[in-house]
């Protein structure tokens, strides 16, 4: 049986276990452009969404069996965003299952629960961002509602320095 119910701080290394495997799959996609895992992602990522967790306008929710978090989905409510020409939104930055329990609908209800969770808290619409590689990821989306409205686009410069 699967729950879906917010993360508590002791979740913190199952989720930077998460957010590794979902920098490296990112890396995948594009090395130029993402990041890549290393040693310390994992508890940078953890660190990083726990002290997420602190913050009033986000909701960090977890799909977990009976012994592990097996997925999580990372948003918040913000307001109007002038860079991203955009009014206040509910934004979600990550959604992740591990690969061992994909294709037994678990990103889909980690989706309706974020959602919800944004809807219930005044967003007056929900946007996100896929790696224009994972097209997994945007038929997904876009079977669950989600239209595209931006394009990213990335040149790199000669002599810059790669992190």
């Amino acid at each position: 049986m699967i729950t879906i119910r917010p993360a508590a701080p002791n979740d913190a290394p199952s989720l930077g276990r998460l957010g590794a495997m979902l920098v490296e799959l990112h890396h995948g996609f594009d090395p130029e452009r993402f990041l890549s895992a290393r040693p310390g992602t994992e508890g940078g990522y953890a660190s990083f969404l726990q002290n997420e967790l602190r913050r009033e306008n986000v909701v960090i929710l977890v799909a977990a069996d009976a012994a592990n978090v097996i997925g999580y989905a990372y948003a918040g409510l913000e307001g109007h965003h002038w860079m991203a020409l955009r009014g206040p939104a509910g934004v979600i930055h990550d959604l992740v299952v591990g690969p061992a329990r994909r294709r037994e609908h678990i990103g889909t209800r980690l989706l309706d629960a974020i959602v919800a969770a944004l809807s219930a808290s005044g967003a007056p619409r929900v946007v996100l961002a896929t790696a224009a590689r994972n097209e997994a990821a945007q038929r997904f989306f876009a079977a669950a509602g989600f239209r595209p409205t931006m394009i990213e686009m990335a040149r790199d410069l000669p002599n810059s320095a790669k992190t």
